[in-house]
Formats: C-alpha cells, structure tokens, sequence
C-alpha cells in the first residue's frame, strides 16, 4: 500500500478523504452526477476520443448525448482494460473525474494541430515514443465540491493508475499561464494545476495556430516506476503534497 506523504498536521487544514474507482459501467449515473452543470454534461468524455463523424456516426437511438453515454459504457464495459478514467468519491459522494488514457485511443487528441506529437520534429525529450505515452484530456469537478484540491489529486491517482498499467510517462495540454479562467473553460486543466501535481513543460504554446485558439503548453511527467498495480482502499490525498508523487491509492476492483 503506498499513500500520499501528508503535510504537518498542526499548520495545515486536514484534507478531504478520497476515493478513486476506475469508471465501470455500473458507475456511469455517478459519471452523470459529476458532469451535470459542468461543461462537458453532454459529452460524455467522448469528444477527445472521437473527431466529429465519428461522434455524428454513433450507432443507436435517441440523441446524440444518449448515443455518447452508450459508447462511454461500452468502452468502460468489464472487458475492456485499462478504464477509461477514474472517479473521485469524497465521503461516498461523487466527486470528480479525470480521463486517462494511451494518446492513440484519444483520437481527436492524437491528430490535433493544438496537440501534435512532441517527438513529431518539434524537440528532442529522449524519444519516448509518442505512442507509448498516456494522456490526460479533461479533467471536472462538481461545482460544489471545488476549491479543495480535489483536480490535483485526481490528477496524482490518474499517474499511478497509468503507471501501473505500463505508462512511461503522462502527457497533458492545459491552458498555458496563470491567468485565472472559469472553471468550465479549464476542463482540459491549467498550467499551475498540473505544476502542483509534479508536472513540467516540454513544449511551449505552438505558433501559428488560430487567434481564437486556447494558447496551450505540452506538461509531462515520468510515470513513477516503484507502483504495483493499484490495490484496494481510500486514500486521503493533499493537495500540498510533495510532487515527486507517492502515489495515492485506487480501488482497482471493477465495480460492475
């Protein structure tokens, strides 16, 4: 079992006791009640996955954000391994989620001019090969439940379960500076957020991109290599916590 180092006790509010369960199809209402009132309440997580014909093709009925929920079911279905993301539980309740997964499976990712391959010409980082690399596209927290640091844990526990799953490393895009925003339009994280969390910057904003596009940075983080895969329990997890990441713990058991 390994668990966060916890700052001192006697100068620092305790922090919130959290729970992190890879999502399963038997989690999806809970997926539903993180995302409501949150930017991404019709998507579902799906649109880093997919580009555009590959959302309008979704098979099924009803609208297009029932077919998205079908399709995020089916992807966390029991079969499938690793998850598609973990959600964050405070005190049973749900309450954040964060999407992690190989950059290939993030399709809409994997071939955007705002996020190209780093080893694609740009720099040199010791050709990790891009392929290999997990990402982390979106990250929400209810509304309610902000300002705890709930998105940096999230953050801290999507490392340990890619690393644990084989990742060499976590890659990132957030919205570059530390100019504060809305938390509905960071829902692909911050640069300070992602600082907090051990993260540093291997490529700048990108020239030449559209005025209307979000200026981004390329963060990554070398996926730590002491990890077993995640075992069972809840991990309180602090925001202030050192950023050489000890990794929090995950109930990795498929809650199906």
């Amino acid at each position: 079992m390994v668990t966060t180092p916890m700052p001192n006790a006697a100068t620092t509010p305790k922090p919130p006791a959290l729970a992190f369960h890879p999502l399963t199809p038997a989690l999806m209402d809970d997926f539903g009640v993180i995302l409501r009132g949150n930017f991404g309440a019709g998507c579902w997580c799906t649109y880093p996955r997919m580009r555009d014909a590959e959302l309008r093709a979704l098979p099924g009925d009803g609208s297009l954000s029932q077919r998205k929920r079908a399709a995020m079911t089916a992807r966390a279905a029991a079969d499938h391994s690793p998850a598609p993301g973990l959600l964050a539980y405070l005190d049973n309740s749900p309450a954040g989620w964060i999407a992690i997964a190989p950059r290939p499976e993030l399709r809409r990712i994997h071939h955007s001019r705002a996020t190209p391959p780093v080893n694609d010409g740009l720099i040199d980082d010791g050709h990790i090969d891009d392929t290999a690399i997990w990402v982390i596209p979106c990250i929400a927290v209810r509304k309610e439940m902000r300002g705890q640091g709930i998105a940096v844990a999230l953050i801290r526990a999507a490392v340990a379960y890619a690393a644990a799953n084989g990742a060499p490393a976590v890659e990132a895009y957030p919205r570059a500076g530390r100019a504060r925003t809305g938390d509905d339009n960071a829902y692909f994280g911050t640069e300070p957020m992602f600082r907090r969390a051990g993260f540093r910057i291997i490529r700048a904003p990108l020239p030449n991109l559209p005025r209307n596009w979000t200026p981004r940075v390329t963060m990554r983080i070398d996926a730590p290599t002491s990890i077993d895969a995640p075992t069972s329990i809840d991990a309180p997890t602090s925001i202030d916590a050192p950023a050489s990441i000890d990794a929090p713990t995950i109930d990795a058991a498929r809650r199906d």
